[in-house]
């Protein structure tokens, strides 16, 4: 069996995966980066008729405040950003569509609060970015409004946000310190959502750029089937006939690959509560069209029917060809949804019907249509019973844990990109006494 020798080995190529072996490289170690796939893992781009579609909508929330942003500057990549424009965001209401409120310029604009309702939500505004309020965690958001005997329409409000962005219909399963958490950092920052112009291929190519610029290897279709360990250590990671070692280990892979990994070791209780967790499944419908239709809004949300629509030419002009148009719409799917067909048929109807009523004439002018009818948008659902896997073990004292399925700071991408620079810390830092790096 060849073997290879390593300061880090990063187990997993998908986001955080990369982010991590990427900032490893850039501060001098010497690093493998194992994907038993392609570079990326839910993150892809993928060119059709000279369209680029993204698994997912390839957008950063609080950029200004990320941690994407600090590894960006950090690793000097090369990523270009088009900024969401506030004003541009809209509630479906029915008969009218209103400003979405995610900065206190939204709340200002919006026609949902009127009068005292629109200075009580600021005042709750406020005391959540001040950091007075917290939430619960044996409190759901739905839980928590009823607590506090909130107005109506300031109910209302908070209800919407949380359908708004935590790709669920449901409040009583959002877990109210989590929503705290996230509108504090969300109304704090000065750029509530951005993207990636060139979608995720993008920055995919940014992080393989930096990893082989400075001397680190990247291994792709390259699956781990074991480790070595002994009572407190990764000894190797190994494939049937290629044996890594290394000091330090990233596993950049989801909670169901990892017990598999470490069977054998005194982690395999601790893992097992994290295999069982529910992801977050949605129905994206991309449609091309070769010809744009405009709107007063780039982004559209209906709460009833949960489900949204956004232009995603408007902020990413790789998106489509010149002239055309790449629009983006989102379904939620509840559980009993998930794996019935004839659900996601009913669900495709709705979002072309949703299609008919704010882009009208698009059937005409569709180029190509591109549905994806349950992908894994994250691989927590952020619900009561369900709390992120900690980035570090005791047990295991070099084996380091990274992916949006972590317990992290942020939504989505975020987590992969927060438990990756958080991992990188705690590898770079191990030797040093005077060692703070995170540990959960």
């Amino acid at each position: 069996m060849k073997t290879s020798d390593y300061d880090i080995v990063v187990v997993g190529g998908g986001l955080a995966g990369l982010a991590s072996a990427a900032l490893l490289a850039h501060h001098g170690k010497k690093v493998a980066l194992l994907e038993r796939g392609k570079l990326g893992g839910r993150a892809m781009t993928i060119h059709m008729k000279g369209f680029h579609f993204n698994f997912g909508a390839h957008a950063i929330y609080g950029r200004d405040k990320s941690y994407l942003s600090v590894i960006e500057k950090e690793l000097g990549l090369n990523v270009h950003w088009e900024d969401f424009k506030q004003l541009n965001a809209k509630y479906d209401m029915g008969e009218e569509s209103v400003v979405i409120p995610s900065s206190m310029g939204g709340l200002l604009q919006t026609k949902l609060l009127k009068g005292k309702n629109k200075f009580r939500f600021a005042y709750h505004i406020l005391f959540t970015t001040l950091g007075f309020e917290k939430g619960d965690p044996n409190l759901s958001i739905q839980e928590w409004i009823e607590l506090h005997n909130l107005s109506p329409a300031v109910r209302e409000m908070m209800l919407n946000l949380a359908a708004t962005n935590f790709f669920s219909g449901d409040p009583d399963t959002i877990p109210s310190d989590i929503f705290f958490d996230y509108y504090r950092r969300l109304f704090k920052t000065n750029i509530p959502v951005s993207f990636i112009q060139g979608g995720w291929e993008v920055l995919i190519n940014e992080f393989k750029r930096v990893i082989t610029e400075n001397g680190g290897d990247i291994l792709e279709k390259t699956k781990i089937t074991h480790l070595k360990t002994d009572e407190t250590r990764v000894l190797s990671a190994e494939t049937k006939r290629h044996r890594f070692t290394a000091d330090q280990f990233v596993f950049a892979v989801p909670p169901e690959q990892l017990q598999a990994l470490f069977i054998n070791t005194s982690l395999k209780t601790e893992l097992k509560r994290y295999t069982d967790y529910e992801p977050t499944y949605v129905m994206f419908y991309d449609v091309g069209l070769k010809k744009q239709i405009n709107n007063d809004f780039t982004y559209i949300f209906d709460k009833n029917r949960e489900m949204f629509i956004t232009d995603i030419s408007y902020y990413d002009m790789e998106a489509a060809p010149p002239g055309g148009q790449l629009l983006q719409a989102v379904a939620y799917l509840r559980d009993e949804q998930v794996y019935d067909p004839e659900a996601h048929e009913e669900i495709k109807q709705n979002l072309e019907a949703f299609y008919d009523k704010h882009y009208p004439g698009w059937r005409d002018h569709l180029a190509i249509p591109r549905a994806s009818k349950k992908p894994v948008l994250q691989a927590v659902r952020w619900a009561m019973n369900q709390r992120g896997l900690p980035t570090h073990f005791s047990q295991i004292e070099n084996a380091h844990f990274a992916g949006d399925w972590c317990d992290v700071h942020g939504q989505l991408s975020e987590r992969s990109f927060a438990s990756a620079y958080i991992v990188a810390d705690a590898a770079l830092n191990v030797n040093k006494p005077d060692n703070t790096s995170a540990s959960h």
